[in-house]
């Protein structure tokens, strides 16, 4: 499945302060009303503003100033905040869960499955016992690998290691069946510009990264481990300099390459591409999506031109490093040093059980999801959520209707995508059936690898069947959301969907400002740079007018100027293009919310002065605090090399200042300094 960006605002309303007190997880919804929001009087927590800011200086500052200069980011975290902090609630929930069935002996079949698997990851005596031994089987294969062809067969399989990827999605040009696709993949370091920036920020990086190859190898008791280090890092390098950047990715025209096999096999010949497909049953699959030809291309010419022993050492390499968590603590030391602490800051690891959580939500997370959701989901809160959405519909419509930069071609057809639009939320109507799933209560390794062939299996088991629209991408337990452009999906966790992120007896104006931006937001991903180039029905399709787009793409770029400009760590600025999806998003989201809290308002009568705000002003407060985060130096660094999403004070700040309305609630005036004139204001829609 398509995925697209995860943007949501964890709004659980417990304080920073009251997690580090371990108070315990929320109850579940109930139908009763209740009596009082979780913050304060009306829905946001005065303890987190600082009023001494102007709020046209720092409206992030202003919301949450207090909260900034005094909440600590947890040890085993690299940010805290909402975002970060508050999935603990959804995986205390599911440590119950998973604990309980490790323990039962007559549990159903699922949730044995998942006792097992938690059971063996909690082995941690075990796992010290059995040592490398579980690892053998799959490196002893790496090295009986004789040719280029050997190691492309080897390399197509789940558990290793590749320059490309193979995977399964909908067809972009036809969303109602699957297709095949391959691109470039994930190499050791987090993104291209750590292996090619030169700044000594990032020569650290990479010196520090070989002392992690080198100790991985060393561990796994393989030979000349400094030299191999650099032949891999040498490898790695190259296949940087060859990979699209992350702002390419981002258009989805130019990652819809769709080859034959004879063009496939003209592209890269080195990956043995017939055979290669027919062995992970793939065979009969006439063509396949190219996501990047030249980084494919590339990369099937290092396969060419770098010795055979080099691949196999970073195939070697790459398989322990990727299963380190799964295998001895030294092992699992190793990677949390260099992954966690020297690229994110992180101090300590997290407690095992959550960890064990994490792998469960991956491996068999709709096993739990099921018994997750029949705890904690209510029919009330569907019905307010589906309520809210179609508020949020009616408010893009008025948008659309009236957007001057659209011509009536162009309007026509997004009010059609509009109405096809499929909110879900909650939970899937169905659920994964796991049980052909092999699970050892003695393997954590095996599980590992078992789990991603068994995901496998199951995406190659739709390939000739038409798309199966029902199917989700997340966990309900999973506290986020997503939009997919090949559905026109937007997706609801239950895990988000309770308070106080949304609160029924929060102040309306709060859950407009909370939720209602965080729909608008999903929504908006169908109009963003990317998700506009998708139709109604979710095809890749120039549905707009040269006009329309032209007129659309001048306010876009106005809003990549502006972001480009914006540098959270000294000499490191945010990529406006990468991130202009997540901005567009953002801003009409808040637009669209904000339109639809007016349009309560329209039902229910002007809301009253609380507390010496007005209902416009308490709208953005809670809009600012949905927002609360902050991260570590490196953690933040990483973000900004590559998430198309930018950090939070910018997806507030930067928004709100383009909006007129905040500009009226607030008095804002020439001079402060998120002021803008009014012809240099971004307006979506």
């Amino acid at each position: 499945m398509h995925l697209s960006r995860l943007a949501v605002m964890l709004l659980l309303g417990v304080s920073a302060a009251a997690l580090a007190q371990g108070d315990p997880a929320p109850q579940a919804p109930t139908e009763a009303k209740v009596a009082k929001p979780r913050y304060g009087s009306w829905g946001v927590d005065y303890a987190t503003m600082d009023k001494s800011v102007k709020p046209g200086d720092d409206f992030f500052g202003y919301a949450e100033g207090t909260w900034l200069k005094n909440a600590p980011i947890a040890a085993d975290k690299s940010r805290a905040g909402y975002n970060y902090d508050l999935p603990d609630l959804a995986e205390r929930d599911v440590r119950d869960l998973v604990e309980a069935a490790a323990k039962q002996t007559d549990a159903s079949a699922s949730m044995r499955q998942v006792g097992d698997f938690y059971a063996a990851w909690m082995d941690e005596a075990g796992i010290e016992a059995r040592g490398l031994a579980p690892a053998k089987p799959y490196l002893a294969r790496i090295a009986a690998a004789t040719s280029t062809a050997d190691l492309a067969h080897l390399m197509a399989e789940t558990g290793f290691a590749a320059p490309i990827g193979i995977g399964i999605s909908a067809d972009d040009a036809d969303p109602t069946r699957y297709t095949v696709t391959t691109g470039q993949a994930r190499l050791g370091l987090p993104s291209r510009d750590y292996y090619l920036l030169p700044a000594e920020k990032y020569v650290g990086i990479r010196k520090a990264y070989r002392d992690y190859v080198i100790k991985i190898q060393q561990l796994a008791g393989i030979s000349d481990a400094a030299a191999k280090a650099d032949a891999i890092i040498a490898l790695e390098t190259r296949l940087a300099q060859d990979q699209w950047t992350p702002e390419r990715r981002r258009d989805p025209k130019a990652t819809y390459n769709p080859m034959t096999r004879a063009e496939l096999t003209r592209l890269a010949p080195q990956f043995d591409w017939t055979p290669t497909l027919q062995q992970i049953g793939l065979g009969a699959m006439p063509t396949v999506i190219v996501r990047e030809p030249s980084a494919v291309a590339a990369a099937g010419a290092r396969l060419g031109d770098v010795p055979l022993q080099t691949w196999k050492d970073w195939m070697a390499f790459r398989f322990v490093s990727d299963h380190a968590s799964v295998l001895p603590k030294a092992f699992d030391d190793a990677r949390f040093d260099f992954y966690s602490k020297t690229l994110n800051d992180v101090q300590t690891q997290s407690d095992r059980w959550k960890r064990g959580v994490r792998m469960i939500d991956n491996a068999l997370g709709e096993a739990v999801g099921q018994l997750y959701v029949a705890k904690n989901w209510s029919p009330e809160t569907d019905r307010q959520s589906q309520e809210l959405i179609e508020d949020l519909r009616a408010a893009y419509a008025d948008k659309i209707n009236h957007a001057s930069w659209m011509d009536e071609p162009t309007r026509k057809a997004a009010l059609g995508k509009l109405g096809t639009f499929d909110p879900r939320v909650g939970h899937p109507a169905t659920y994964i059936d796991y049980a052909r799933m092999k699970v050892s209560r003695t393997d954590a390794l095996g599980n590992a690898v078992n789990a991603e062939q068994f995901d496998w299996d199951l995406q190659v088991s739709r390939l000739g069947k038409p798309v199966d629209r029902t199917l989700w991408g997340m966990t309900p337990q999973t506290v986020n959301a997503y939009y997919d452009p090949t559905m026109n999906q937007v997706t609801f966790a239950a895990a988000i969907l309770q308070p106080p992120f949304f609160d029924p007896a929060a102040d309306p104006a709060v859950n407009y400002g909370e939720t209602g931006a965080t729909i608008g937001h999903e929504m908006g991903h169908g109009f963003d740079d990317e998700g506009r180039q998708y139709d109604a029905q979710g095809r890749l399709r120039d549905w707009w007018t040269k006009d329309a787009a032209d007129k659309y793409n001048v306010h876009a770029q106005m809003l990549v100027k502006q972001f480009d400009a914006y540098e959270p760590i000294p000499g490191t600025h945010i990529k406006g293009q990468l991130t202009l999806g997540e901005n567009l998003a953002d801003l009409g989201g808040l637009e669209a919310a904000y339109a639809a809290y007016r349009r309560y308002v329209s039902r229910h009568g002007e809301p009253p002065v609380i507390d010496g705000f007005t209902g416009d002003q308490r709208f953005f407060i809670a809009y600012a605090q949905s927002w609360q985060g902050k991260a570590r130096e490196n953690a933040l660094r990483s973000q900004l090399l590559s998430d198309p999403h930018s950090p939070e004070r910018y997806r507030v700040n930067g928004i709100v200042r383009n909006f007129d309305p905040w500009y009226t609630a607030f008095n804002v005036k020439p001079g402060e300094k998120l002021y803008l004139a009014p012809a240099e204001r971004v307006r979506v829609w």
